[in-house]
């Protein structure tokens, strides 16, 4: 996912949305679980286009970067 790269290849330079499914596919994980996650409030935000949700791949990235575990101790 190259945001930068998709935003200039688009007509319009707006970075590129993905929808319920690719997002499900690109975490591996069931589409269910990403609709679990955004009901909660725990997903990566989204946007809602009339019944269409939509999540923009920087919101995407900085969510999973906020999912990194943290360091594991040294000397363990």
């Amino acid at each position: 996912m190259s945001a930068e790269r998709d935003t200039v290849d688009n007509d319009w330079g707006l970075e590129p949305l993905l929808d319920v499914s690719e997002l499900a596919a690109y975490l591996g994980v069931p589409v269910s679980t990403v609709y679990d996650w955004r009901t909660r409030g725990v997903g990566p935000r989204g946007y809602r286009f009339g019944k269409h949700l939509k999540f923009s791949v920087s919101d995407v990235r900085t969510w999973v970067e906020q999912q990194r575990d943290a360091s594991p101790a040294e000397g363990r």
